[in-house]
C-alpha cells in the first residue's frame, strides 16, 4: 500500500528529499507519490509541515 498526498499539500518540496526510491515527484498542484515505486516507509508524512501524506486508504 503506498502512501498518498492530499489537497493540503502546499508544495513546500520538504518530502521530496526524504523518499529513498525516488517516488515523489512534482505534480501540476501538489507533488504525487507514484504509487508504484513507493514502499510504504512513511519517511515522507513524517516531516510533512501540513500532514498532507497519509497511508493510502
Amino acid at each position: 500500500m503506498a502512501h498518498v498526498i492530499s489537497d493540503e499539500c502546499i508544495v513546500c518540496g520538504t518530502c521530496l528529499p526524504e523518499c529513498p526510491v525516488e517516488a515523489i515527484s512534482e505534480g501540476e498542484e501538489k507533488y504525487m507519490i507514484d504509487a508504484d515505486l513507493c514502499t510504504d516507509c512513511g519517511a515522507c508524512a513524517e516531516v510533512c509541515p501540513v500532514d498532507a501524506i497519509a497511508p493510502e486508504e
